[in-house]
C-alpha cells in the first residue's frame, strides 16, 4: 500500500490525476477538511471508486488509521490508492477549510 506524509498533500491538491478523499463522516468533514477534497465515508468508498475512472484517490481521515484501512480495501479490489499517514491532524498546510465558518 502506498502512503504519503501529511506534508506532501499540497502537491496533490491541484493535480488532476489525483483526488483527495476524506473518508470520515460528513459532520467531521464539515468541521474541517482540505480544500478540493470530497467526502466519501469509508463504508461507501468501494461503491463510489468506480466513478473515479483513472484518477487515483488520496485518502485521509482524522489520524490515518481509517484511511489506511480504506486503501487496503481498495487494493483488495484491484484499485490503486494512497493513504495519508497522520491524517488531517498531521496536516499543517494552508488549505484547511471549514464549511461551518462559511455560515
Amino acid at each position: 500500500m502506498e502512503t504519503i506524509s501529511a506534508r506532501e498533500i499540497d502537491r496533490y491538491i491541484f493535480d488532476k490525476n489525483y483526488l483527495l478523499v476524506d473518508v470520515r463522516n460528513p459532520s467531521e468533514y464539515r468541521k474541517q477538511h482540505i480544500r478540493g477534497a470530497v467526502c466519501v465515508p469509508r463504508e461507501y468508498l468501494i461503491q463510489r471508486v468506480r466513478g473515479f475512472g483513472k484518477i487515483i484517490p488520496v485518502l485521509y481521515c482524522d489520524r490515518g488509521g481509517l484511511s489506511m484501512q480504506a486503501a487496503r480495501e481498495l487494493e483488495e479490489y484491484g484499485y490503486r490508492a494512497i493513504s495519508v499517514v497522520g491524517g488531517i491532524q498531521a496536516y499543517n498546510g494552508r488549505y484547511l477549510e471549514s464549511d461551518l465558518k462559511k455560515r
